[in-house]
């Protein structure tokens, strides 16, 4: 292992241990750039934590677009997660259009501007979770056609949309709403009593009908991650750990905006193990 790969690998475990433990069950020889994209995905994922305003952070999302473009100022070569990824591109001929859309939609996390709608906020999603879900498929499957798959469509949509309810109590302190207007009119829900920390019934039935939402995009992706052929299961693994995040939201103690919805790595790794045997993809296994 490079020195490269050491840091993209321990970027991933520190700041996306599912897609971590996930990357685990893929080929020993396809981790590396596994662990280049899932790296890419992180640290644009915490842009907005590293600024002080959005305008740095559109400065450094613009900076990956220019080495996605080949005209990023500085040594990329120096930047090992630069330089993992574009070796990865090379390496497995990977459009660079899902990137730019990537990080197009990451613009969003800059601002406190409301999520207007179920779609858009779906859009997010299938931009900033389905793509990584995509693009790990082709790396894993040497197959351009799977990165319009829609198995990694729908999954990445509902390990988005779990990832950001678990996230509420975060997103609320900052006074970031990713919850979409629409429903919270439809709801009756306030985000000034979001953004205050106080948990409401229409806060609980608007989360309660996204995690409805959430299941539907769920079965979509059990119904169909068959298409995805030999070898692309690891890159859909981290799906497997939305059922048991989803049930710890639906439990009567459950506060949305209070509760750590975690679960223990050992289970993590457990549930995993056991998508991987199931699906009866990954050669790994």
């Amino acid at each position: 292992m490079t020195d490269t790969d050491a840091y993209c690998q321990t970027l991933v475990r520190d700041l996306d241990r599912d897609r971590y433990l996930a990357t685990l069950f893929a080929p020993a020889d396809k981790r590396p750039s596994l662990f280049a994209l899932y790296a890419f995905n992180a640290e644009v994922a915490i842009v907005r934590d590293k600024v002080s305003d959005a305008l740095p952070g559109e400065v450094r999302l613009q900076w990956w677009r220019d080495v996605l473009d080949g005209g990023a100022y500085g040594d990329v070569g120096g930047h090992p997660v630069a330089a993992a990824l574009l070796e990865t591109i090379e390496s497995y001929n990977l459009p660079r259009e899902p990137f730019h859309n990537l990080l197009e939609a990451r613009i969003f996390d800059l601002y406190e501007d409301p999520m207007p709608t179920l779609a858009d906020l779906e859009g997010y999603a299938g931009e900033t979770s389905s793509v990584p879900m995509q693009l790990a498929s082709m790396i894993l499957s040497g197959d351009p056609a799977h990165a319009l798959c829609e198995a990694s469509g729908h999954g990445g949509v509902a390990y988005a949309l779990t990832g950001l309810m678990r996230s509420l109590p975060w997103h609320a302190r900052r006074h970031q709403m990713y919850l979409p207007a629409d429903m919270l009119d439809v709801f009756g829900v306030d985000p000034n009593d979001v953004f205050c920390g106080r948990t409401t019934p229409a806060l609980k039935a608007c989360l309660a009908e996204l995690r409805l939402i959430t299941r539907n995009h769920l079965a979509k992706t059990q119904a169909s991650i068959r298409s995805l052929g030999q070898g692309c299961g690891p890159a859909m693994l981290p799906v497997a750990l939305v059922a048991g995040y989803l049930d710890r939201m639906d439990r009567p103690d459950y506060d949305p905006l209070h509760t750590a919805v975690e679960i223990p790595q050992w289970r993590r790794q457990w549930t995993l193990w056991r998508a991987c045997r199931q699906a009866n993809k990954c050669k790994a296994c």
